[in-house]
């Protein structure tokens, strides 16, 4: 049997990562994958959905281009170029992995890993043939799928997941959203601009749970204005396929019927047919348990990214990669910590955030000071017309460190960075304030919106 430094089992985010920082400390890698490489972010999820938004961003500069004196009398949708866009971007993606495994001289093995025993890995190909190989360790990183709950599996036809939802033949009428997460909310965001009729429902008090709730707020009521009907607090009791239609019942019984339902209520790590059970690897609430160090009970088995637990996120998966590999390597990485992890989700406007809520920060005892910077006050805000949203910072009115960030606007998921780096750093407002920020540039924001909370907010 061959025999390596280390195996990995996915090429995903985090399993390709891992592959290739290994390879850089000169330790003998295998990648196990049986689909494609970049895992779901590349093929089915992160890149994929971004690219079809570009095109939702591109109908809304259209409709909007009066506003800049640009006259369109009209215009056609090409949805099967909207569609292959999007597969085509993603394809590009993935040889760009295949190309880097090479580069690096990663073996790329096809097939699905099992783990024998606690060095051994059998490989299962799609032929049915088996093939076993050797590693001193071992990464798991075979990611997440679509979950659903009693009475909403997903069929694939009419009931559909975020999968199916990326390459419908035609634009549908009408569409039901189960789930208001970023997954869900991205849809509505696709969807409605190309005039799908978008229904939204989300059992929670709020769309995007997990984001401070005046982001929430002001999101709903952006929606609410674009024709997408939000329905909260509500829960599904059953979704039917009627051949041409969907029908949604309610618990409350009201019924929605429309031509498909999205379920988007979350995804669920892949820990099954892994031989978990065989080595006695340990696992919690359906994830890999994990120390800081991504480190199994087992030592010289890892598990990161999705299978690890949340945050499902494909840039907490890359990183983990890293601190797992110089683990193995003996580098000495700092621990994993989750508290410095930001949220984007890539709506129009943008939502992005870091650290604690409002209400978070208030429950965790801190005293805070709150900031918060509208962008229609913003002279670049105004010279890009994109003027909706607002900076919301809060910080720890004792020792002034920022605790939480929240952004909804133009540019958010790349204005969460400069309060990232703030964060991580222990920054206070002091610094934030004594910070040049240029001009005009959205980034002022986060300067305004600092100066708003100790009362010396210039521009409001």
């Amino acid at each position: 049997m061959e025999k390596f430094d280390l195996i990995v089992i996915g090429g995903g985010p985090g399993g390709y990562v891992a592959a290739i920082r290994a390879a850089q400390l000169k330790l003998k890698v295998a990648v196990v994958e049986d689909k494609h490489l970049g895992g779901i972010c590349l093929n089915w999820g992160c890149i994929p959905t971004k690219a079809l938004l570009k095109n939702a961003d591109v109908v809304h500069l259209i409709e909007n281009a009066a506003l800049f004196g640009i006259d369109i009398k009209d215009y056609s949708v090409d949805w099967k170029k909207v569609i292959k866009r999007s597969r085509d971007i993603s394809k590009r993606l993935t040889k760009g992995i295949e190309f880097l495994l090479k580069k690096n001289k990663i073996t790329h093995i096809f097939g699905r890993g099992e783990l024998i025993s606690k060095s051994e890995v059998m490989i299962k190909s799609e032929d049915g043939k088996h093939n076993n190989i050797l590693a001193k360790n071992i990464v798991i990183s075979t990611g997440a799928r679509p979950k659903y709950f009693t009475g909403m599996r997903p069929d694939k036809k009419r009931i559909i997941t975020s999968r199916e939802a990326m390459i419908l033949e035609e634009k549908p009428n009408s569409i039901v959203i189960i789930g208001a997460g970023a997954i869900g909310i991205e849809f509505a965001h696709f969807y409605n601009s190309f005039g799908t009729k978008v229904t939204i429902i989300e059992a929670m008090s709020q769309i995007l749970p997990s984001e401070d709730k005046d982001v929430a707020d002001e999101l709903t009521k952006i929606f609410t204005k674009r024709g997408i009907k939000i329905i909260t607090e509500t829960s599904v009791e059953s979704v039917q396929n009627k051949g041409d239609s969907v029908e949604v019942l309610l618990k409350s019984k009201e019924k929605i019927v429309a031509d498909y339902t999205i379920v988007a209520v979350g995804v669920q790590s892949n820990i099954e047919n892994l031989g978990l059970e065989k080595v006695g690897i340990k696992t919690k609430n359906g994830s890999i348990s994990v120390n800081q160090y991504l480190q199994t009970n087992e030592k010289n088995i890892f598990a990161i990214g999705d299978v690890a637990g949340p945050p499902m996120l494909a840039h907490k998966a890359s990183k983990e990669a890293i601190i797992a590999v110089e683990k193995i390597a003996k580098k000495n990485p700092l621990p994993m910590t989750y508290d410095n992890i930001p949220s984007c989700v890539y709506t129009h406007p943008e939502v992005a955030s870091i650290g604690l809520t409002e209400q978070q920060a208030l429950d965790s005892g801190y005293k805070i000071k709150i900031g918060k910077f509208p962008f229609r006050a913003l002279g670049k805000s105004m010279a890009t017309g994109e003027t909706d949203g607002f900076i919301k910072v809060i910080y720890d009115e004792k020792y002034g460190e920022m605790v939480g960030c929240h952004i909804i606007g133009s540019e958010a998921t790349n204005l969460i960075m400069e309060a990232t780096i703030a964060k991580n750093l222990e920054t206070t407002w002091h610094e934030v304030l004594e910070t040049i920020h240029p001009h005009p540039t959205l980034s002022e924001g986060m300067l305004e919106a600092t100066a708003d909370a100790l009362g010396q907010a210039i521009h409001i």
